[in-house]
């Protein structure tokens, strides 16, 4: 599945049963592009611990665990719901949290973010050598951690030139779990053009669910959005925004976008062995 061009295999480990420890050598396998079937990261529903439908452990292509996936939520709550996991509303338990998602039509999905456990603004990050304005964000507790950083002209400025910068603030000592880093710009027409560069994937990726999330958030806080129906466009396309913004603080966060079920079928990967 994808939602706006940030793609994950699915795995039903309800049904399938591999050791959890095992996860992290599939997700390497399987998310490796070219070699296998490729994605930015694997997903695996397990039954839940709690009050949720079902539970969701994501892991990165590079095998490491990640807190919560915003549009890998988003994809697994039509999952949950196609697959008689779940109803029109889906809880789905995660490492971040409880994620609370609703089916808006056949292809469209709203999840609820987690609120920001950790929220700097404006901060001056000295990383490779330079120095740089950031915000940092912490979505859900343990948190997503998200560098927001404005980079004028991003549409148009080649990924190439961002690498350096980006590498270097994913990795920045600050940031104790290092970050996802999320570039934005701020257009004449009002347009938000994002680029996210994913911790675990190690490059940018065509969309960023909570990336999304962690802009919106800090430009609502800095009165630059309205907070209803914000509009971010990035490479995979168009995710929307909503979030409350009140004397300084941030909550009820959602995330609305679309979803695309690619294929469904039988991994039969000759160099894959369980």
């Amino acid at each position: 599945m994808n939602g706006a061009g940030n793609d994950f295999i699915i795995i039903n480990n309800i049904i399938e049963k591999i050791p959890v420890e095992r996860l992290p050598d599939v997700a390497r396998k399987l998310c490796h592009r070219r070699f296998s079937i490729g994605a930015d990261g694997l997903m695996a529903v397990e039954k839940p611990e709690g009050d949720g439908d079902f539970r969701m452990l994501f892991f990165n292509s590079d095998g490491s665990m990640g807190e919560m996936c915003g549009n890998g939520a988003r994809c697994i709550c039509r999952y949950g719901y196609e697959n008689s996991l779940a109803g029109e509303t889906q809880k789905v338990e995660t490492t971040a949290g409880m994620v609370t998602g609703s089916r808006l039509s056949e292809r469209e999905y709203r999840i609820r973010l987690n609120d920001p456990a950790v929220l700097r603004l404006d901060e001056e990050v000295f990383a490779g050598g330079t120095g740089y304005v950031c915000s940092y964000v912490e979505l859900g507790d343990p948190g997503i951690p998200h560098c927001v950083i404005e980079w004028k002209n991003l549409r148009n400025c080649p990924k190439e030139k961002l690498y350096d910068t980006a590498r270097a603030l994913r990795s920045y000592g600050g940031y104790p779990n290092g970050a996802n880093v999320n570039f934005y710009d701020m257009e004449s027409d009002g347009t938000i053009f994002e680029r996210t560069f994913e911790r675990g994937v190690e490059d940018f990726t065509c969309a960023c669910g909570t990336g999304t999330g962690a802009t919106a958030v800090v430009l609502a806080l800095k009165g630059f959005v309205p907070g209803r129906n914000v509009a971010v466009d990035m490479e995979g396309g168009r995710l929307f925004i909503d979030v409350t913004a009140e004397g300084g603080k941030v909550r009820d966060i959602f995330l609305t976008g679309p979803t695309n079920i690619v294929a469904k079928g039988e991994v039969t990967d000759e160099d894959f062995i369980l």
